[in-house]
């Protein structure tokens, strides 16, 4: 299979793991149109492989949809999911020997005299 998909609640969540070429493109809109006729969902979500998609999958994308709009079912189009990385906070470092604590002037008390 060209896609991953899963059924949730109704929904039928369909991501393209890389984008499309032209021999591509047929295949993955055929087991998209297969999966929808098969589990007749409520709602269609399309998950693109990059924010700038190939002509293929944009075709692939358009043939969805007009399956979609012909049944009366809503499709939804998602971007790549970014995986955040787990950081760590790092500490502030420690001032250099000598150095003003607060270096921020505005918060200095000066001698009134």
């Amino acid at each position: 299979m060209l896609i991953r998909h899963s059924f949730e609640d109704g929904v039928l969540h369909v991501s393209l793991p890389h984008d499309l070429d032209v021999t591509g493109r047929p295949v993955a809109a055929l087991e998209t149109e297969l999966l929808v006729h098969v589990h007749r969902p409520r709602r269609v979500r399309v998950q693109l492989p990059t924010f700038d998609p190939s002509p293929a999958s944009l075709g692939a994308l358009s043939r969805t949809r007009r399956l979609c709009e012909a049944l009366g079912i809503p499709l939804t189009v998602v971007g790549p999911v970014s995986v955040a990385r787990h950081l760590t906070p790092t500490p502030d470092p420690a001032p250099a020997p000598g150095a003003d604590p607060d270096p921020d002037p505005a918060f200095e008390v000066g001698d009134p005299a």
